[in-house]
């Protein structure tokens, strides 16, 4: 298994790429900010292992997460782009997802950008099994950072969680499309569900596992 870790300079997101090994086939999380794009980046990561991109997948639709998608998918010839159904229309109108701190963001780094999804957009619901690049995943629809925030669990042992949990954090909930109780119940019956030997691939930040944050997350411990 081949998962590469690039980290996009604004927000410090992380962008995974995954695949079976080198010279196969792979997949993009989440493409984040860079100036134009996080394309070149994305490239030579792409180039180096002599991997083949076929999708992308969105854990949700903040622009730090999604702001490279589709210059990705042009560039790159990738026409197929996976994201929750509750988040999708952040994909072509990302404002309606942003608080006054991203959208002067926004227009500061593209005041003239014209946002549009990748050619074939999958919508996806809490609990779909399905398969890219030979990689065996799993939706987990965890709502409460976005309406539409959903964690992929990879061959049943790597977590990409996106926005909802972090190395002794967890992801916002005061933004336009957040919600605290949600946010709480996602926690409770998504995350701490899971079995403690779960490897974290996060959003931002380093790499943790689930036994690790059930004993060192402050915002884990109210709700064991």
């Amino acid at each position: 298994m081949l998962i590469k870790r690039l980290v996009a300079p604004y927000f410090n997101t992380n962008c995974w790429v995954l695949a079976t090994g080198v010279g196969s086939e792979c997949f993009i999380v989440d493409p984040g900010i860079a100036e134009p794009d996080f394309v070149p980046q994305i490239a030579t990561v792409i180039r180096e292992s002599n991997l083949k991109p076929v999708a992308v997948l969105i854990t949700h639709g903040h622009l730090d997460h999604t702001f490279s998608l589709f210059p990705l998918s042009q560039s790159e010839g990738i026409a197929t782009c996976y994201v929750h159904s509750e988040d999708r229309e952040l994909l072509a109108n990302p404002e309606v997802g942003m608080g006054p701190q991203g959208r002067a963001l926004l227009k500061e780094l593209a005041p003239n950008k014209k946002w549009a999804e990748p050619d074939r957009v999958i919508e996806l619901s809490d609990g779909i099994d399905f398969q890219v690049a030979g990689i065996n995943l799993k939706a987990i629809h965890a709502p409460g950072h976005t309406r539409g925030s959903t964690m992929f669990m990879v061959n049943g042992i790597d977590l990409l969680s996106g926005d909802v949990l972090f190395k002794g954090a967890i992801g916002r909930s005061d933004l336009p499309t957040s919600n605290p109780e949600d946010m709480t119940k996602s926690l409770k019956e998504k995350v701490l569900s899971l079995d403690d030997s779960i490897r974290v691939l996060p959003g931002h930040g380093d790499e943790t596992s689930i036994g690790a944050e059930r004993v060192n997350n402050p915002y884990l411990q109210g709700l064991l």
